[in-house]
């Protein structure tokens, strides 16, 4: 069997954990942190998630795991099959990462930590995330799913980009990722009212203290 290799608060860990329940595909989730020897013995970079698939192959980074989900197990697709519609979710999960969860990731230590950032990157910050939530509102046709009528790879991705701009805007930017796109929060309602998702929500709560007394050892 498939085993997926990370822990449930990291936030790219659930977005292939979550391709995996959408399609039906059965998995064994095995529980370690980043750089530690177990997860290291899986992915040589130390970095979460990574993957053992049936045939014993270890792969890493998410985008690569969702593709190859895509490849391996297509009776349930998350891209669509025209090519123009398929390089439009590409578009929108880049966007998600490279301009929402990556730059809102840098202010991870100001939150989890309490250290103290420069005012520049503060603004820095809130610039770049400004320009993703543009071209999110800009891209997405919320008919109900972010590409049209079925749920695709860019809503998974966007759903759990979002976790570290929920967290960090309001609180230290003064700025709402939420309110910054129409339809985004009746979106995110809809994405969370699944079991799916519920099912996520439940693990990534139970492995809060966890995996917060591991940062705090390491």
């Amino acid at each position: 069997m498939l085993t997926l290799h990370g822990f449930p608060f990291s936030n790219y860990h659930n977005i292939v954990k979550h391709a995996l329940m959408q399609k039906g595909v059965p998995f064994d989730e095995h529980i370690c942190y980043p750089h530690s020897a177990e997860m290291m013995a899986v992915n040589p970079t130390g970095k979460v998630p990574a993957m053992t698939t049936e045939q014993g192959t270890k792969l890493s980074e998410s985008s690569v795991l969702v593709e190859y989900l895509e490849d391996k197990y297509p009776d349930i697709p998350l891209l669509p099959a025209d090519p123009e519609a398929r390089a439009q979710v590409r578009q929108m999960i880049k966007i998600s990462e490279l301009y929402l969860e990556l730059p809102a990731r840098r202010l991870l230590p100001a939150v989890l930590g309490n250290v103290e950032l420069p005012a520049a990157t503060f603004e820095e910050v809130k610039a770049v995330l400004e320009r993703g939530a543009q071209a999110i509102k800009m891209l997405a046709v919320f008919q109900p799913y972010l590409a049209g009528s079925e749920i695709s790879l860019a809503d998974i991705y966007l759903r759990y980009a979002l976790a570290i701009p929920k967290m960090v805007g309001p609180s230290r930017l003064d700025w709402d990722v939420m309110e910054a796109v129409p339809g985004l929060a009746a979106w995110d309602a809809m994405m969370a009212d699944t079991d799916v998702a519920r099912k996520i929500d439940e693990d990534q709560r139970a492995n809060t203290e966890e995996f917060m007394a591991y940062i705090s050892g390491s």
